[in-house]
């Protein structure tokens, strides 16, 4: 209704041009205005590929990084880089392709909605964001032919009406081997595909592959009594990638994704430590609208279960379930939810 509204009200500027004297070619030029009036309504307020829906902001992305996203200084950098290379690129060779590691809750799911928020004027809720988890969309193995075809005329369909949609693919190490290889072509150096380009869209893989690995090198640097911000995207990427290559429970098992380097980076997300659980606590309140309460943060983050059990340095579920340690922790009564 609004949008008749607006095209109503606008008409009458558009045809006080005309009167009952003007050739025919002057009336069929307004007629063309009004079209082109509809076009700007209709994208105004329906979703659109076009810049005024998708527009990457590099600041925003920069200082939710700084603020949101806690003890993952590896990530943030590469991330950053990464996604404000290809965005100011108007004509990359392929699509950008991610492949974020680590445990449970060190906030590859989160930072996914961080980088869509950021380009995606509706974020996660746009209808060019595509999120797939392994559990829901590929559970049984025994249909990976199927699952395998309608992934290719999911992605085709989607990037045809849109080439500069994203794709998350979720729990990357519970996906069937050799489903993923159904869209290599897609991730490709190729102009097109039957008339199609894919080299706009971006494609992002999260997975707890190579999360053990990640932990470990993690806790060297501690144990030696090395800052972890001393740790380096080459002490852990080539070893990342060969884990998941190799790993029989991952989606990567001897995908040609990675044996013909197609993943532009692999991101490794290190396990979180007491503070920066601490730092979810109080962001969690912020994000609740609930004033903020340190005491309540500390005890929060001392109710988490901490690994290895004798050291007790990193938080087995990271930031997942500091949301429920909020509501256990908290003493007040005036009937305050988070």
């Amino acid at each position: 209704m609004q949008k008749t509204f607006i095209a109503l009200y606008l008409l009458p500027a558009v045809f006080v041009k005309v009167n009952a004297f003007e050739s025919f070619t002057e009336a069929r030029k307004v007629l063309e205005e009004i079209a082109k009036l509809g076009k700007t309504t209709y994208s105004f307020f329906q979703e659109t590929c076009g810049d005024s829906w998708i527009d990457f902001n590099s600041t925003g992305l920069q200082v939710d990084l700084e603020q949101k996203f806690f003890g993952q200084h590896i990530a943030s950098k590469v991330l950053l880089k990464a996604i404000t290379d290809f965005a100011n690129n108007k004509t990359p060779k392929k699509p950008l392709v991610l492949s974020l590691h680590g445990g449970t809750g060190t906030g590859k799911s989160f930072v996914s909605q961080l980088i869509a928020s950021n380009i995606y004027k509706k974020g996660m809720s746009s209808s060019f964001v595509h999120q797939f988890v392994a559990t829901v969309h590929f559970p049984h193995k025994s249909k990976i032919d199927i699952y395998k075809t309608q992934l290719q005329q999911w992605v085709k369909g989607n990037v045809s009406s849109c080439d500069r949609s994203m794709f998350i693919f979720d729990e990357m190490n519970k996906m069937p081997p050799g489903l993923i290889d159904g869209i290599k072509p897609f991730l490709d150096y190729y102009d097109n595909l039957d008339g199609v380009s894919y080299r706009r869209a971006i494609f992002i893989f999260l997975s707890e592959a190579g999360g053990e690995r990640i932990k470990q090198v993690a806790f060297e640097f501690w144990k030696n009594g090395k800052d972890r911000e001393e740790i380096q995207l080459s002490d852990l990427e080539e070893n990342v990638s060969l884990e998941v290559f190799n790993n029989q429970y991952s989606g990567f098992l001897h995908s040609s994704l990675i044996d013909e380097y197609l993943i532009d980076f692999y991101i490794p997300f290190l396990p979180l430590e007491y503070r920066h659980v601490r730092m979810c606590a109080l962001a969690e309140m912020a994000n609740q609208n609930v004033e903020l309460d340190e005491d309540i943060a500390d005890e929060a983050a001392k109710a988490m279960i901490y690994s290895p059990q004798d050291e007790r340095v990193f938080s087995s579920m990271g930031c997942k379930t500091i949301r429920s340690k909020l509501v256990q922790v908290d003493k007040k009564t005036s009937g305050r939810t988070f």
